[in-house]
Formats: structure tokens, sequence, C-alpha cells
């Protein structure tokens, strides 16, 4: 048994949850996938996975033995990458997935001067709102926004914190009046943000009261910038991430209300994989996440 082959093989069975799927990952057949697994499990004396015709599961002692397996096997890249000067400089393609609306209103303008400064540096950005499954998906990087990141095992690096504003054109409100605190809401014609975790009701928070309004929508959509046409149409108002709406709102065009009132903020991260972390290319573009984002 070749014990470095087994041990990839056992990790991209565990991250994968599939047989099949970390076979073409490897680049080796079903039956050379379950052939180190079963000679890895005869080695270390216990079962590892359990599995049928339909489905796999981590046993208890394979839970355990991943965990020491992905930090060993962590350590000997790291030791491969710190030993290895072509790595030196950033190189090869990173798969990176970012939703659209902050790629489009912060990024994609400096992304072009990133890729100059590394000329064997090659980008494949996924525009995506949705939230993607890093290790199943092949990614290198996701930028994500959340209140909740759910999956520990992932590294997330803070970018910025986008508070979040109430806001529509002054039009709309000649037309319908200032909301003048959250219940009338419930009177207005609200445009929703279909992919948020607050998409359904929205939060308010005044010293120690609290109030929650459900929101009825004529109007759903899974993108920001959607929103934002909507609202400079006239349309209705939203509760929007105030870096999309910041330029219209200084220009007139957007008016927010019910400023006295907090509501949600949400983090905005770089994800990645820890085995991933010490990556040059990967590193190179944290830096410049971090570097955009402070401005």
């Amino acid at each position: 048994m070749d014990r470095y082959t087994a041990l990839q093989v056992f990790r991209h069975v565990a991250q994968l949850n599939s047989f099949a799927e970390a076979g073409r990952r490897l680049g080796l057949s079903a039956a050379a996938i379950s052939k180190n697994i079963a000679e890895l499990e005869a080695f270390v004396g216990a079962r590892l996975i359990n599995r049928t015709t339909r489905r796999m599961a981590l046993t208890e002692e394979g839970r355990i033995y991943l965990e020491h397996v992905t930090r060993g096997l962590d350590a000997l890249a790291e030791a491969d990458d710190a030993l290895s000067p072509i790595k030196k400089s950033p190189s090869g393609t990173l798969r990176v997935s970012a939703p659209m609306s902050v790629t489009l209103t912060r990024l994609s303008a400096a992304i072009p001067g990133f890729l100059s400064r590394y000329p064997d540096l090659k980008l494949d950005l996924h525009l995506d709102d949705r939230r993607v499954d890093l290790v199943k998906e092949g990614f290198d990087l996701a930028i994500r926004g959340s209140d909740n990141l759910g999956d520990s095992s992932l590294i997330a690096r803070p970018l910025a914190v986008m508070p979040h504003v109430v806001c529509a054109s002054p039009a709309y409100f000649e037309a319908h009046g200032i909301p003048k605190v959250p219940a009338d809401l419930r009177a207005h014609n609200c445009i929703r943000f279909s992919l948020s975790g607050h998409a359904d009701v929205w939060e308010f928070t005044q010293g120690e009261r609290t109030e929650r309004i459900a929101v009825d929508a004529r109007y759903s959509v899974g993108s920001s910038l959607a929103i934002r046409d909507a609202l400079r149409a006239g349309f209705g108002l939203s509760l929007i991430p105030y870096p999309y709406v910041e330029q219209d709102v200084n220009d007139g065009r957007l008016q927010c209300v019910l400023t006295d009132w907090d509501t949600v903020r949400t983090t905005l991260y770089a994800i990645y994989p820890s085995r991933q972390h010490v990556t040059p290319k990967l590193r190179a573009f944290v830096a410049f996440l971090i570097d955009e984002f402070s401005r």
C-alpha cells in the first residue's frame, strides 16, 4: 500500500462524500479507490467508512482519523511549498466564486490591475449569489456574506461589514408617504431579496425594543442590483446593503428612512479550505481583497 496515496484517497472520499467523485478528482479508477480504502482500514485496524450501494458515511473512527489526516496532509503541503522555488510567485489557475453585486460594485474594476501584477496567474471567476460547496465544486476561494458561516472547517477572513438600510426614491415617498416606524412598512410596496437569510422578516432594533416585520413582497429577486434598479424606478422600498446604494443616496436618487433604527449588518468573508491557505496564488488574492475592501 502506498500510504500517502491511500490517505489522499481517504480524504477526498470523506470530503466529497463520494467514491466516484474522488476517483475523478484523483484520476483513479473506482477499483483503485475501493482498494486504497480497504487497505487503509486494514492498516489502521478499524472501519473508517460505512458504505452500501446507495450511500456512504464516516464511522466515528473515520471522523477522528480524518481530522488528524487533514492536519498531516496540510503540513506536508506546507513543507512542499516552503521548499519549492517555483511556487514563490503566484501562478496557475485560481477558481473563485463571488456574489455578483459585490463583485460588480466593489471589485471588477480592480481585477485587471491585480492580474497585471501576476502574469503567470489565471483567474476563473464565477459570479453567483448562491452558497457554493468549495471542496465539492473545486473552488479555491469564495466571497460570502453571512451572519452564520456554518462550516467551521473552513478558514474565514473578514473583509467588510455591510450595514443595511431601508430606502426608496424620493418620488416613491412623495406618492406613498415616509414610514416613521418599522410597523409602517406593512402598508408599503416592499421589494424582497430572495437569497437573503432575512428575506421574509426584516428585524429592527432601537435600544431594548425589537420589531420584526413580515415581508409581503410583489417583487422578489435574487440580485441586489436588480433591487437597486427597481428602487431607482420608484417601484417600492427595500432593505438593502448600503454600499450598493451609497452613490445613489449621495446623488439624491434614493433616500434612506428609519435611520434611527438599527437593522441587519452582514459580514463579508473570504472563505477557503485550510489545506490551501499557503498557496501563493490564494495568498495574493486574499491580500488583494483585504486591500480593496479597506478602501
